[in-house]
């Protein structure tokens, strides 16, 4: 049986305040969030996706990083 996560619902007016986010504080924030939800995700399979998100995350933060 499939497991569900319960996420926090945002703000009203968080679209109004993501606006002018820039993709790097967008990729920061997606890595914290998966790590957020890393330690409830059970599902082997579920997992897998979850870290294979994460690395293409990081491997993109860290190019950024290297390219600036």
């Amino acid at each position: 049986m499939g497991q569900v996560l319960q996420f926090r619902l945002p703000p009203v007016d968080a679209e109004d305040s993501l606006a002018g986010i820039d993709l790097v504080t967008a990729v920061e924030v997606a890595l914290r969030d998966l790590a957020e939800i890393a330690p409830f995700v059970t599902l082997a399979s579920a997992r897998a996706q979850l870290l294979a998100c994460r690395e293409v995350l990081q491997a993109g933060l860290d190019a950024e990083a290297v390219a600036v």
